[in-house]
């Protein structure tokens, strides 16, 4: 598959929204549906490039995904410490899962924390179900770090999300 990994580009905001939003909703990772607060988020990527660079996978006129990476310090970051780069909100249309769409984003990622000076590692967030994402990143040597695992929503005791690592 021909896919291109670039900045989103504005006409691309609303897709790349979509798919994700579509993503956590498909596979049930928002714990209260439609009615999730989180989803608006996950749709407003004009707001998140405003703070980070939002990466879109395309073949032609098409987007098949998106990720968020936040480089070091970036308002956006939700673990990462000092001289880490973080990925949040990675999302592949499902129907172009299985071609290698979620592997270009996170690499994409990769690439650019190491053309960050003095980045020394990727840091990201995933839940606990989203078993082919945690192949995935261990396919491309993050690490379980479970001292990093935290919870979102304080108030609600079964959320947890676990941290992995990349040491560039």
């Amino acid at each position: 598959m021909d896919i291109v990994i670039r900045r989103a580009r504005p006409a691309e905001y609303a897709a790349v929204g979509e798919i994700t939003a579509q993503a956590y909703l498909r596979d049930g990772l928002l714990d209260f549906g439609e009615g999730d607060s989180y989803l608006t988020q996950l749709r407003d990527v004009a707001k998140r490039a405003a703070h980070a660079e939002v990466l879109a996978a395309v073949r032609g006129a098409d987007v098949l995904g998106g990720v968020t990476f936040v480089p070091s310090g970036g308002p956006m970051a939700e673990i990462a410490g000092p001289s880490e780069a973080e990925i949040r909100m990675l999302a592949v249309a499902h129907a172009a899962r299985g071609r290698g769409v979620g592997e270009a984003l996170v690499r994409a990622c990769v690439d650019r924390a190491r053309a960050l000076p003095g980045c020394v590692a990727v840091v990201l967030s995933t839940q606990r179900t989203m078993h082919t994402a945690h192949r995935l990143y261990e396919r491309l040597d993050f690490v379980r770090t479970p001292e990093r695992d935290w919870n979102p929503l304080p108030e609600v005791d079964d959320i947890e999300l676990l941290a992995y690592r990349l040491t560039l």
